[in-house]
């Protein structure tokens, strides 16, 4: 049986977890390398991890010209990740992804498409992506997301607050999108690629979860650097300290630039090296992607027929 955490609750600004810590980038960058070329999978172990991830995968658009069709095809893909036969060739009834992800106007679309699923949809919001609107009409913007029917929220920080070290700021700004989240899960999305540092990653981890985030999350897939394995076991160690501390459990979310069927092994394996297998199930980990589940339908092919189809034999979300 699955074991289910409490939700985080955050705790009190606590300064002395994390404010004097120093990430060693060459020693980080080894292990992230490592991880890589320790563990291998193969065969119906891989397709397995596979199928593993695409549960994983919050299905997102993010784009300017989104429309109410391309939120419904979305919907789709996500309701059915993959092609009927091979869903029957891997001896599968029912699979989907973890959750789709649009902006707040397009709630109402994809609640709508998506039905009684079970899929939940979650909403960037703050701003995004660069969170520079003013604080009241961030929250408004959550509130209005949740309204809509979103069960989870994709906020981003402001990064001057880190830039700047100003820890307190930061955590009321966190600690105000969670109260404005009510029920709905919050993913904080750090911008690891405006960040700087990994110790400025370590140290907005620490105050993002103390303030109550139910994820932490890499990026925005607008910087000009996303998710890295680097930034991403800064972020990880940071999680697995704050629960060393609190015994609260946070999720992760790696989000921009993940996308093909090894991207998608890589950070597995991450998991579960780092934090052990419980940690790759979809309460606990989701992947920021869109493009991502074509290239892993494509493997899962080869697995089943022993040969490479054309990509345009994959539907596109």
């Amino acid at each position: 049986m699955i074991e289910h955490f409490p939700r985080p609750q955050g705790t009190p600004l606590t300064l002395d977890w994390f404010e004097r810590h120093a990430v060693n980038l060459s020693a980080t960058e080894r292990r992230a390398a490592s991880l890589t070329t320790r563990r291998t999978v193969k065969k119906e172990w891989q397709a397995a991890w596979l199928l593993r991830a695409i549960t994983c995968i919050d299905l997102t658009t993010l784009a300017g010209d989104d429309t109410q069709g391309r939120v419904q095809r979305l919907c789709a893909k996500a309701k059915a990740p993959i092609r009927a036969d091979l869903l029957e060739g891997l001896g599968l009834d029912r699979l989907t992804v973890g959750a789709v992800c649009v902006y707040p106007t397009m709630v109402p679309h994809a609640v709508k498409a998506l039905g009684n699923s079970g899929i939940p949809v979650a909403s960037v919001a703050t701003g995004f992506p660069a969170g520079l609107t003013p604080l009241p009409i961030r929250l408004a913007e959550i509130r209005y997301a949740v309204e809509q029917g979103a069960s989870e929220i994709d906020i981003v920080i402001t990064r001057e607050h880190v830039l700047t070290g100003n820890w307190a700021a930061l955590y009321d700004e966190i600690r105000a999108m969670r109260e404005a989240c009510g029920p709905a899960h919050m993913k904080a999305i750090l911008a690891t690629g405006d960040l700087r540092s990994l110790s400025n990653v370590y140290k907005a981890s620490m105050v993002a979860m103390q303030a109550g985030s139910d994820f932490i999350k890499t990026s925005t897939g607008k910087e000009e650097v996303n998710a890295t394995l680097p930034v991403s076991l800064t972020m990880v160690r940071a999680l697995r300290d704050y629960r060393d501390l609190t015994g609260q459990i946070v999720g992760f979310k790696p989000a921009g630039g993940l996308k093909t069927a090894k991207d998608a092994m890589n950070w597995l394996i991450l998991m579960k090296e780092e934090l052990g297998t419980r940690f790759t199930m979809p309460d606990l980990f989701r992947i920021g992607a869109s493009s991502m589940l074509g290239d892993i339908e494509r493997q899962l092919e080869h697995h089943l027929t022993g040969r490479y189809s054309a990509a345009n034999r994959h539907a596109l979300a």
